[in-house]
């Protein structure tokens, strides 16, 4: 393809307008392309944060001394956790709270939980869950069986629950 600008040139900058509901497209060789303001040497990708942080914690790690400590109940050592990210058992953590606690701090800010709290379900709750099903489920048994009189008392306890 050839610079639109020049015609002498072969594009390779290809510029994609969009305005409102109007598309063009512009191919322009480098010095065209140079010319108009637009960049079209090709350096290093754009480094990320989050790589540059990834980086650094594994250039510390090789570099940290307590890599050779083991966990005396599973054999797992700290540059294996490093390495693969997980630890082998609850013991683990007790043996290398140390460097835990650190990498902790480094990610979160701080080695202390500081956000919700879970308060989990009240047990006197999912009991009477349980309860108002099993009777719904006797309720319907005894509809289908026409048993209307129980029918009507379980309604009863039902609405009483609910």
């Amino acid at each position: 393809m050839v610079c639109d600008s020049c015609r002498e040139r072969d594009a390779v900058v290809h510029l994609t307008q969009i305005v409102e509901t109007v598309v063009s497209q512009v191919h322009l060789c480098e010095q065209c392309a140079a010319a108009r303001g637009i960049e079209t040497t090709v350096t290093a990708p754009p480094s990320h944060p989050l790589g540059d942080f990834l980086q650094a914690v594994q250039q510390q790690a090789a570099q940290m001394p307590g890599d050779a400590a083991r966990c005396a109940y599973c054999g797992t050592s700290l540059r294996d956790f490093r390495a693969s990210g997980r630890l082998g058992c609850a013991q683990c953590y007790g043996a290398f709270e140390q460097s835990l606690r650190e990498l902790l701090r480094r990610v979160h800010g701080s080695t202390r939980h500081l956000g919700w709290r879970h308060e989990g379900t009240d047990p006197n709750v999912v009991a009477r869950e349980a309860t108002l099903e099993a009777l719904k489920s006797r309720l319907a048994k005894a509809v289908e069986g026409e048993a209307f009189e129980e029918a009507a008392a379980l309604r009863d306890q039902i609405r009483g629950l609910e």
